[in-house]
């Protein structure tokens, strides 16, 4: 090093020129940080995975939040259409489909009391089972759901 760099002046004393010494070995070291950092790709892809679970999990969240304000105004609508619908029909029509009502629950009934006839044991308890735990987790469903959507949805956007 013969000329110093042209952006520093030189230093005027051996306690200076420490100073500057020991800013330039701060300054390199922060540098080759940075520099390791960006090769470590490992750790890289690591902080990006937990940056786009959280990503991910908030707008499952949102989505969550969303569905459920959409789902009750969409049962309000349907249940509106459906009073609409019913006050227009005339009373034959009413009538016939109230009988074809009873006749599919008769049915319905019938089947059922067959798969318990039926069915093995083990497999009417693992389906009840498994009916339960669908309809006491219906909010965790929509949820994993919901997640796997914006995943698919973001893995298409990448893609």
């Amino acid at each position: 090093m013969t000329q110093p760099p042209h952006d520093e002046p030189t230093a005027s004393s051996p306690q200076e020129l420490r100073e500057q010494v020991e800013r330039t070995r701060a300054e390199l070291g922060e540098t080759v940080e940075a520099l390791a950092a960006r090769t470590d790709v490992r750790t890289r892809a690591q902080e990006k995975a937990v940056e786009v679970k959280e990503q991910t999990v908030a707008k499952a969240g949102e989505l969550k939040e969303q569905t459920t304000v959409k789902a009750g105004e969409l049962k309000a609508k349907a249940a509106a259409l459906a009073h609409q619908a019913q006050d227009k029909l005339p009373d034959p029509v009413k009538d016939k489909a109230a009988r074809a009502a009873e006749q599919a629950r008769g049915k319905a009934a019938r089947a059922g009391r067959l798969w318990e006839d039926k069915a093995p044991g083990p497999v009417r308890q693992k389906t009840a089972r498994g009916a339960q735990l669908a309809r006491d987790n219906r909010s965790l469903l929509l949820a994993a759901a919901s997640v796997a959507v914006v995943a698919r949805l973001a893995c298409r956007r990448k893609g």
